[in-house]
């Protein structure tokens, strides 16, 4: 008897701020550990961020984006429309303070400092998708563990991949490096006109609408409360304690709360006093049909192009851009058009054209200055966590955030080192 006593006392009343991939894997680690779960999100949940993200989980990605000489490449970028990389310029604190940190984070130190959490954090989510895909009560999602291929133009990039795959395999994970004609072996019918790629064996891809959607019936099914077209207007305090949410349906109260609302995010911190600066890269992607014969079977990011390639059961969605341009949510079609116009420079089957506005996908991804999540509890409030700041990786560590956040509030040992991944790094 004192230990089912013990164990109801352990349950929680969580109120999640964010029902985006994040928001609902750590609902679904959360519901699996018997708390009682609320999810209010700002909007509907299948129309957020991660819906048209490439679905990719990649390992590989262990490199932050703030890199020596991305500077130099980002100023050289800004003078083309068409460019992957862009940010708006204008007087705003928030983006100039963001923009130091950044420039601070862009050294070989930093940069070698972070890779082994990056590592550490995608080989956990990778695992638990693995359990994810074995959990009945999921639908399937289409997770298939293809491996991912980096492919290049250029000897100089070429020079750059392979640098990374030797890291990559300092840190344990597994890489191939293919010159052209191995890589036409491995793609006999795309038959990718470039130089060579680097084969990444252990990522994985998946479906993220449908993952999405198996996450919300999943938690709908468990009796998890999820208020959606809900915006919280504030955050209200009791000394160091949050005391509640408000909502424009009113205020929602527990006994822990987690922000994973994404750029949003960064407000919500400031009404519990917690710098947590990010800013939003906006993104594009669009679906087209599989070419009849000649169609691509690896997930692929094309490098010189910063273009994502993911088939997707009859179809395969193209992605790219960082577009750092605030709140601003309209959709740039000279940005897609250097999307579409990189994607037959290397798979000349893919004849693409410039998709209409209705058919273009966009959402703003979170990034932190120095390419590191923000994830774990806040130090000084005594129920309140942050899961955020993922930028183009969201889909890819979702479940290692949500499992990470969940052991947080149950006091358990956490699965990984998360000391660098403090929410409280720049307060």
């Amino acid at each position: 008897m004192q230990l089912k006593a013990k164990e109801i006392m352990d349950k929680k009343k969580v109120i999640i701020v964010g029902g985006g991939v994040v928001g609902l894997c750590t609902a679904y680690y959360l519901v699996k550990d018997g708390h009682e779960v609320t999810v209010i999100e700002r909007d509907a949940i299948l129309d957020g961020c991660s819906f048209g993200n490439a679905g990719m989980i990649v390992p590989s990605h262990f490199v932050p984006l703030a890199t020596p000489g991305i500077i130099g490449q980002g100023v050289r970028w800004m003078l083309n429309a068409e460019s992957p990389f862009y940010i708006r310029p204008r007087l705003n604190k928030s983006l100039i303070n963001w923009g130091l940190k950044f420039y601070k984070a862009a050294t070989a130190k930093k940069v070698e400092e972070a890779m082994p959490h990056l590592r550490n954090i995608g080989l956990l989510s990778r695992q638990l998708y693995q359990d994810l895909k074995q959990d009945q009560a999921l639908t399937d999602f289409g997770l298939e563990s293809s491996g991912l291929m980096m492919l290049y133009k250029t000897e100089k990039v070429g020079e750059e991949e392979i640098e990374i795959a030797h890291k990559a395999n300092e840190l344990g994970i597994e890489t191939q490096i293919l010159d052209r004609k191995a890589l036409h072996e491995l793609e006999s019918e795309a038959l990718p006109d470039v130089l060579g790629g680097v084969f990444y064996p252990g990522d994985a891809y998946l479906l993220p609408q449908v993952l999405l959607e198996s996450l919300h019936k999943y938690l709908q099914d468990n009796k998890v409360t999820i208020l959606e077209n809900t915006p919280v207007e504030d955050i209200q305090l009791n000394g160091k304690s949050v005391l509640g949410v408000v909502t424009k349906k009113g205020l929602v109260k527990g006994d822990e709360y987690v922000i994973a609302s994404g750029v949003w995010s960064t407000t919500l911190a400031k009404k519990m006093n917690l710098n947590l600066p990010m800013q939003a890269g906006k993104g594009y992607s669009f679906m087209v049909k599989d070419h009849p014969t000649q169609n691509i079977k690896t997930p692929s990011i094309l490098c010189e192009a910063k273009v994502s390639v993911t088939p997707m059961r009859g179809q395969v969605r193209f992605g790219g851009t960082m577009e750092i341009t605030g709140f601003d949510e309209s959709i740039n079609l000279r940005r897609v058009g250097g999307i579409a116009k990189a994607i037959p420079q290397y798979l000349p089957s893919y004849k693409v054209d410039l998709p209409e506005k209705s058919q273009v996908w966009r959402g703003l991804r979170p990034c932190s200055p120095d390419g590191l999540p923000y994830i774990g509890k806040v130090e000084h409030l005594n129920n309140a966590s942050i899961a955020a700041g993922h930028a183009m990786m969201g889909v890819s560590l979702a479940p290692a955030t949500g499992k990470l956040i969940a052991e947080s509030i149950a006091g358990q040992k956490n699965s990984i080192e998360m000391q660098a991944f403090s929410p409280e790094r720049y307060h």
